[in-house]
């Protein structure tokens, strides 16, 4: 594909960024980066953060409350219209947001009082995330969160997915606006040493470590990975689960490890930031993964750039990554599945030998110069310069 001479400037929308750390935060550093190396001009219009020094001067934040519900994630709230004369100014070509709500709906609104090209990205399925809104049935909060994605991404003129589930759960809610499916990229990891890693992190050399990085939360389906433990640490001695991340349900979880009695064997290493990440991948021996709400599931491919197998729980789109039987296993959301799964690819070492080297390999899928190539395409197709290529896009 050819690609647009001029440098472009790209206003992105979003109610989560860094340092909030999870997968739209990381999606969106990769993306604003590479834009920027590439020579496109970016600003982020996002939440803002409690205590936090912003060292970016084209990092725009709203003012915003962190809510009892949600720890952890600032909540923007109005006015927002002092930051529209900074919006104004600096003649944007199109806006790309990564939120349908309160980040995201400013962004579109500005974006149509400007007579400017929105792209969005789907980053979650919201609906799976429906017990965080209090006092409200949650059949009744899907009903509202549906609506809403319906109405946002059919206002918006393009759409980007990370995934064919995120893809197909987009055409089942109706919403009829072009779509490309683009998985998030990945930077290549630093060249670490496992078991220098291991020992700065006091993992013995014989322990087999299970790994999950990301939110602590009860739609992470932790418990699932904490049952599947305890079937398997009485088998196999060496076995260890590290959990790496933080949020609600760290204490539940806790709790539910003490009450199935494998409390010393797990260890919940809390927040970490991502720069901190690599090493806990380089450690680790197998990485775990029982989400089923994930649109992609980022930190799969970013285990796997690591050379670490992959065992998750089909739903969603984490098992996008995932080829069965070479790079690791996708298994069904029920505990001796997900614990049999597990053991086989830690017990059959020549099975485990060969879906490391697949891993490694299948990461190097997943470029972020390569996404990036895709989304500016997606842009100019927007701006009516030249079109997506015809392969690449897939229209609901």
């Amino acid at each position: 594909m050819k690609e647009s001479a001029r440098p472009l400037r790209i206003a992105i929308f979003s109610d989560s960024a860094l340092p909030i750390l999870n997968g739209v935060s990381v999606s969106i550093d990769q993306l604003m980066r590479q834009l920027r190396a590439e020579g496109h001009s970016v600003h982020l219009f996002t939440s803002g953060t409690y205590n936090y020094s912003e060292a970016d001067p084209n990092i725009h934040r709203f003012w915003a409350v962190e809510t009892p519900f949600a720890k952890g994630y600032p909540f923007s709230t109005p006015p927002f219209y002092p930051m529209l004369r900074e919006f104004r100014k600096h003649r944007f070509d199109l806006v790309h947001t990564h939120t349908p709500f309160t980040v995201g709906m400013v962004g579109l609104r500005w974006a149509e009082s400007h007579n400017l090209p929105v792209v969005s990205t789907y980053h979650t399925h919201y609906d799976k995330y429906s017990h965080y809104v209090p006092l409200i049935p949650r059949a009744y909060t899907r009903y509202k969160i549906a609506k809403h994605t319906n109405f946002y991404y059919n206002s918006v003129d393009h759409v980007i997915t990370p995934s064919d589930a995120s893809f197909r759960w987009l055409k089942r809610h109706s919403v009829h606006t072009p779509t490309t499916v683009i998985p998030t990229g990945i930077p290549v990891p630093p060249m670490l040493d496992g078991a220098l890693c291991r020992a700065k992190l006091n993992a013995p050399v014989d322990q087999k470590v299970l790994l999950y990085v990301g939110r602590v939360a009860i739609e992470k389906n932790i418990g699932r990975l904490l049952e599947a433990c305890a079937k398997l640490f009485p088998t196999d001695p060496r076995l260890t689960l590290w959990v790496v991340g933080d949020g609600p349900a760290k204490e539940r979880f806790m709790a539910q490890a003490r009450d199935l009695e494998i409390g010393d064997r797990v260890k919940f290493w809390g927040a970490v930031p991502r720069s901190d990440l690599d090493p806990f991948y380089a450690a680790a021996d197998l990485f775990t993964f029982p989400s089923v709400t994930e649109t992609q599931g980022l930190v799969v491919v970013e285990a796997m750039s690591h050379g670490l197998p992959a065992v998750v729980i089909h739903g969603g789109g984490a098992s996008h990554s995932v080829k069965e039987g070479i790079n690791g296993l996708v298994v069904q959301n029920t505990t001796d599945q997900f614990a049999d799964a597990i053991r086989q690819v830690i017990e059959e070492s020549s099975l485990y030998d060969s879906m490391c080297i697949e891993a490694a390999q299948t990461a190097k899928e997943y470029s972020v110069p390569e996404m990036v190539r895709k989304v500016i395409g997606v842009y100019h197709s927007v701006l009516g310069e030249e079109p997506v290529v015809p392969e690449e896009v897939r229209v609901l």
